[in-house]
């Protein structure tokens, strides 16, 4: 579905050496490394914001993307709705100016159920405590009804319970054929719940089931101290 062979530049610092990876369907990774080591450079080129100094990104042909970046990476004090911000998902199909039929909005009720956000359309997004703003994005992020998601850190600065709630939205998300990539720092989330792993420090460390290079005490400090 998605390969990568690249390397890349910040200036005169080499940010990722000799990237060599594919993610075929229905795959679900977790990208794993120090701070520094290339984690977010590396999802912005799998979601096509940011391109390689050498190298290329394939993507299949016909797949869509949809890309959740970090959470301090949005503005969250901007007056508009918790409704407004999740019908942000129906863009690539719509565009801005269209409404929505009667079929989009049992959609995004349906959106707003599964994050358990009902009764919270009309409130702004302001009002929102850290884990709901990360279900109101999960909800957006489903609408948008693409093959190929791309998350970065989407649990960091959330409580266990909303944890949990959208790790079992990416698992249904899984059967349901879609590939996901995300950036995570809880070593034991990826290795109870997500079944590929990654270890990066600008260059990949190690690849492979989660439950064997996570419990491999070498293959860690290796990524955190390269």
């Amino acid at each position: 579905m998605l390969s990568l062979s690249l390397s890349h530049m910040f200036g005169d610092t080499n940010v990722l050496r000799d990237i060599n990876l594919n993610f075929s369907k229905g795959s679900f990774t977790a990208i794993i490394g120090p701070n520094g080591a290339g984690k977010s450079t590396l999802l912005k080129m799998c979601a096509g914001v940011l391109k390689p100094s050498q190298g290329t990104v394939k993507l299949k042909a016909g797949i869509k993307r949809a890309y959740l970046p970090q959470h301090n990476q949005l503005d969250r004090h901007f007056p508009i709705s918790v409704h407004d911000v999740i019908a942000m998902g129906f863009w690539p199909k719509i565009g801005l100016y269209n409404r929505l039929t009667q079929i989009d909005k049992n959609r995004l009720a349906h959106a707003l159920a599964m994050v358990g956000l009902e009764g919270l359309e009309d409130s702004p997004i302001s009002v929102l405590s850290g884990g709901q703003f990360q279900r109101l994005l999960f909800a957006r992020l489903w609408l948008q009804e693409a093959d190929l998601l791309i998350l970065d850190e989407p649990f960091s600065a959330v409580d266990q319970p909303t944890t949990e709630d959208l790790l079992a939205l990416l698992q249904n998300w899984i059967l349901e054929g879609k590939t996901i990539i995300t950036v995570i720092h809880q070593l034991p989330l990826a290795e109870h719940y997500i079944p590929q792993s990654i270890l990066l420090n600008r260059s990949v460390i190690a690849k492979g089931p989660s439950k064997e290079i996570l419990k491999d005490a070498a293959l860690i400090r290796k990524a955190y101290v390269a």
